[in-house]
């Protein structure tokens, strides 16, 4: 199976029907809900089987929070020697546009694959 580029949209197998447009950008801005972690792993778990567009939306969302949690606390200790405070600065920032951009290109029925992610789901 052929993976696609890093920050690269990838159209799903099957279109969005239904409901499917709303949870896959719902998993995305999960953050902004302040459930980061719970509502996309819910949302894989329970939908995985009805909808790869949902499934692979809210992987990929799952994987992108998992990602930024540690980068964040690989951070702290760099807080001591000052570079460590414009990181968080970053990550944060980062995590928050590319959200946007996930769940507007979600909407479009595409799913986004967020850069310097790591896949463990």
């Amino acid at each position: 199976m052929d993976t696609p580029p890093l920050n690269e949209t990838v159209p799903p197998s099957p279109s969005p029907k239904g409901n499917d447009k709303l949870w896959a950008v719902l998993s995305h801005l999960s953050f902004f809900l302040g459930v980061p972690f719970i509502l996309p792993l819910v949302v894989y778990l329970v939908m995985r089987k009805e909808s790869e567009y949902i499934a692979e939306n809210a992987r990929e969302a799952l994987n992108f929070h998992i990602s930024v949690l540690i980068y964040g606390v690989c951070c702290i200790p760099l807080v001591l020697i000052i570079i460590g405070v414009p990181l968080l600065i970053l990550i944060g920032v980062s995590s928050l546009i590319l959200a946007v951009v996930a769940a507007v290109e979600a909407s479009d029925g595409l799913c986004y694959r967020y850069p310097l992610t790591l896949r463990l789901v």
